[in-house]
């Protein structure tokens, strides 16, 4: 089969492969039909997630039709559609039981890398490097699900392919971004970021009753999507001082939720920007934290701040003397796929939220490098663009 793969730093090819086969009896064959890229992703081209190695099929945001399953799966059979969650989950272990999947304690295969990194192991993420499992992504032809019962879900009639799609990850990342963010009743929520996550944030909070929803980006495309059909208040960072902007349209109390979907390659203004940057790629700090300290910041008093942006190792000049001394509540991690899809999925068929609008561009997966460029530099007006093998 063919599959985009990860070469190098910046470098990506389009390849042919084995076809995935079954290895264990609760594994399920999909054959892929669309495929996104995702934010995430553009960390592994970028070289800032450690343990890629030439060759790894990236993409872990996927809808497909099952073509094969092990002996033991039991919800699923051969023509059955489905979307699939990126995150793996063994559905046995404390954490699945207590709906907590992307700590899964037995999804992940190469557990001691992430272990050695963070303490524990992680769930295992699909194209995400050796560090998060080694499983191959989904730009490909065909893709091996482990744990199918635990991670497929049938997606309903009369939804469409590009709408269910999303709720593989765009959709449950936002909108874990929303729960984590614990909004009441008329709240004010600050979402930095319009790109796909960020904007299923938005239409998120407003689902869990934010009263207002202000989106902070500097692409003005992203900005137009996230008033049109997420229905914000929008600042771009380019032209406004966010801090003062944010106090100005609270009333000088700042937003009570803060939202970062953004993570570990933050761009902002002026030297800031280039002060993470020079450390980041000399290697004195991983991850590019503008948009935490933007966040930490601006949120009010006794707020919370909810991170679903990933990042990988560390940073520098965290404000933590802001964070202790205003009483912030911070809830972050990889978002909980299984846990929310069901629901999701529900809202789709109802018609309450359509996610299919971030695609912006459907093309096939030989240009799978040349669809990632156009994704990284934003060029094209680009917020997603979805690949059909």
């Amino acid at each position: 089969m063919k599959a985009l793969c990860w070469v190098g730093t910046n470098h990506l090819n389009v390849e042919k492969v084995p076809d995935p086969e079954i290895i264990n009896p609760r594994d399920a064959i999909v054959r892929v039909v669309l495929s996104s890229v995702c934010g995430s992703d553009l960390h592994l081209l970028d070289g800032y997630v450690p343990s890629m190695r030439e060759g790894d099929i990236i993409g872990h945001e996927f809808m497909g039709e099952v073509v094969e399953v092990g002996r033991e799966v039991k919800k699923f059979r051969k023509g059955d559609r489905v979307v699939v969650g990126s995150v793996l989950g063994c559905g046995g272990c404390w954490f699945c039981e207590n709906q907590a999947w992307s700590h899964c304690d037995n999804s992940n295969a190469h557990a001691a890398l992430a272990e050695k990194a963070y303490g524990y192991p992680t769930a295992g993420i699909f194209g995400y490097s050796h560090a998060f499992g080694g499983y191959a992504g989904s730009h490909a032809d065909f893709i091996r699900v482990p744990f199918a019962d635990n991670g497929m879900f049938k997606i309903p009639e009369g939804v469409k392919d590009e709408a269910a799609l999303f709720v593989s990850d765009a959709f449950p990342t936002g909108f874990m971004a929303a729960d984590m963010a614990d909004i009441a009743p008329g709240d004010v929520v600050a979402v930095w970021g319009c790109g796909g996550v960020g904007q299923m944030a938005i239409r998120s909070a407003f689902l869990l009753g934010a009263s207002r929803v202000i989106a902070i980006d500097r692409f003005p495309e992203r900005l137009a999507m996230a008033r049109t059909h997420g229905r914000a208040e929008t600042l771009n960072y380019e032209e406004v001082d966010i801090l003062e902007a944010l106090k100005e349209m609270t009333g000088g109390r700042g937003p009570d939720r803060c939202i970062d979907a953004v993570g570990m390659e933050a761009h902002t203004p002026g030297l800031e920007h280039y002060y993470d940057l020079i450390k980041q790629q000399i290697k004195l700090e991983t991850d590019r934290p503008a948009v935490l300290r933007q966040a930490i910041m601006a949120c009010r008093k006794g707020g919370t701040l909810s991170i679903v942006g990933v990042y990988g190792g560390f940073i520098d000049k965290f404000p933590m003397g802001a964070a202790m001394n205003k009483g912030l509540t911070f809830k972050m991690g990889q978002m909980h796929a299984q846990k929310y899809m069901p629901r999701l999925l529900d809202y789709v068929q109802n018609g309450d939220v359509d996610p299919a609008y971030i695609l912006t561009h459907r093309w096939p997966l030989e240009r799978g490098a040349e669809g990632y460029q156009m994704f990284k530099q934003k060029t094209d007006e680009c917020v997603r663009v979805v690949f059909a093998p």
